[in-house]
């Protein structure tokens, strides 16, 4: 006798799963679906799968409108910020600056034994530094390491931080995104947007599980 239940995987009470969140969130980030399958530990197809679904649930016609798009999942941290009062705009201190080098292992060795700098955590090609309360990101880069660095501005509310930059006159690469969740519940999000001269700024905030 049938027993009424319906197979496959349960519903979720949200607009994407989990695993059509962390795609998305990767795409936003800008990277490729090489990149982020070789991130997930899963094929292309599977990300152009979950991209695919992200856009049609979204309304959405492609990756640079999907880049613009923002809302935190309902399970997050920043979600449930959302009630919390915003003060007027203030940027700062600055929480991350990231430079990129040709060999990360190399790079990490002299960062942390030769510089002396706190590691704090690695995964992939990034490895992440303490600098007396600022965050420094290295990134192995496929060419040549840039010259420039670039400044993470810290927020106290992304999503609003977002809205009232935008509402200057402020150009936007992608909208805020979460590009980590840690063991503790706390996430990272970033929005990249552009200076005059058209070079990359961030924000950053970090939010703490409840």
């Amino acid at each position: 006798m049938a027993s009424g239940k319906r197979r496959g995987r349960p519903p979720h009470d949200d607009i994407l799963t989990p695993a059509e969140w962390k795609a998305a969130h990767a795409a936003q980030h800008g990277l490729s679906d090489r990149q982020i399958a070789k991130r997930r530990g899963m094929s292309r197809d599977g990300v152009k799968f979950h991209i695919a679904n992200v856009l049609g649930k979204l309304g959405l016609p492609n990756r640079k409108a999907l880049r613009q798009w923002f809302q935190p999942p309902k399970d997050s941290a920043l979600h449930r910020q959302g009630s919390v009062p915003m003060k007027e705009l203030e940027l700062g201190p600055i929480g991350q600056i990231s430079r990129s080098v040709r060999d990360i292992r190399a790079a990490e060795r002299w960062y942390g034994e030769t510089l002396g700098l706190a590691h704090l955590y690695t995964f992939g090609n990034l490895a992440f530094f303490d600098c007396g309360g600022t965050r420094l990101l290295l990134t192995q880069a496929d060419g040549p390491a840039a010259a420039e660095s670039l400044l993470y501005f810290r927020v106290a509310h992304i999503g609003r931080a977002h809205e009232a930059l935008k509402a200057r006159g402020i150009e936007f690469i992608n909208a805020p995104h979460m590009i980590h969740r840690h063991a503790d519940g706390t996430e990272e999000w970033m929005a990249f947007f552009k200076d005059p001269e058209g070079r990359p700024l961030a924000i950053m905030s970090q939010v703490k599980a409840s």
